[in-house]
């Protein structure tokens, strides 16, 4: 029920068939996976995007390949998860090819949960890299404004006989939509990752404003650094906006702009380099290794993705919570 109410929300505001699609799908990953901030929550705020104009709910993609390991494809500022499946399939049909697939996307819009399209190249084969930039919502190392956007980088790797090693993370200390959800759920945040207005530290989720970056107070130029990686892959290099002159997705005042961000997909395919079989065999004994490496007082040491999977199948089998503001919209209440 879940995802077919998020699907015609979607087809209400004006999405078409293959972008609503993609939407929900790639929602539904996060909020199977436990990445409640980028799952069905943000259904509302694509349906308000789309009625609005700032996101184009009938694109049409434009792909111009530039050699034989690259291509760009041009978005038409549509939901950004149809263009990064798009992108990430056409990264892995040139890797097939060439051994390596880059697509930049150009012209898109906000696209969730950037492991939806890691995990996507990663379950055809292929070790795959996802990024995104995004409006400015997060402050330099140091700085007193918000620069650069959450600018989520993902990368996953395929396992044989098992699900992949997934990595997914913001280079912000939180994405923003954790801020909108704690809102929802009147949960007080974290310590040291947002900051008010004035850039005052707060764990009120009503009053924060601002995301620091990854790293914190001391080391917060390693997520500033990132941060401005994937500005430079997914804005600059496909000829999109860097985030300090994107229009934000929520103005506090006046009409919403049309949006203008940029994805980078990246496939490998390891038949080209170790070969499958040896690729297949090392990945085998990394794992095995990291798993069994001894915990501080007990801890179970987990590779990235471990939790998520679990998660899924806890989800599988019991539901997935929605919060308050989610549940009204989606008619669940």
């Amino acid at each position: 029920m879940l995802e077919e109410r998020a699907l015609a929300a979607l087809r209400e505001a004006g999405a078409d068939e293959p972008s609503a699609t993609a939407a929900t799908r790639a929602m539904m990953h996060a909020s199977r996976m436990g990445v409640d901030s980028h799952g069905v929550r943000l259904t509302s705020f694509y349906a308000e995007a789309l009625r609005s104009g700032q996101v184009n709910g009938r694109p049409d993609f434009k792909v111009r390949r530039t050699a034989s390991a690259s291509a760009v494809l041009d978005a038409d500022r549509g939901l950004g998860h149809a263009a990064a499946y798009a992108g990430m399939e056409l990264a892995c049909q040139i890797a097939k090819e060439s051994g390596v697939g880059a697509v930049g996307v150009a012209h898109s819009t906000h696209y969730g949960a950037a492991g939806a399209y890691a995990l996507a190249g990663a379950e055809a084969g292929f070790i795959a890299l996802s990024t995104s930039n995004a409006d400015s919502l997060v402050t330099l190392h140091g700085g007193a404004k918000r620069f650069h956007g959450t600018n989520p980088i993902a990368a996953a790797a395929p396992v044989a006989g098992a699900r992949p090693w997934l990595l997914d993370m913001a280079t912000s200390s939180i994405p923003y939509n954790r801020i909108l959800l704690f809102r929802s759920l009147q949960r007080e945040l974290p310590a040291e990752v947002t900051a008010d207005i004035a850039g005052e530290p707060t764990r009120d989720p009503h009053l924060a404003e601002v995301l620091t970056p990854l790293g914190g107070q001391d080391f917060g130029f390693k997520g500033a650094g990132l941060a401005g990686l994937v500005t430079i892959l997914s804005a600059i290099l496909t000829g999109s906006t860097p985030d300090h002159l994107v229009p934000p997705m929520n103005p506090e005042e006046g009409e919403p702009k049309p949006h203008d961000i940029g994805h980078f997909c990246l496939a490998i395919d390891p038949e080209r380099f170790v070969g499958r079989a040896g690729y297949d065999a090392l990945m085998q004994q990394y794992l095995t290794g990291l798993r069994e490496s001894p915990g501080r007082s007990g801890a179970e040491i987990l590779a990235p993705g471990d939790r998520e999977w679990r998660t899924m199948e806890q989800r599988n089998r019991d539901g997935i919570p929605v919060d308050p503001d989610t549940a009204r919209f989606l008619k669940l209440v």
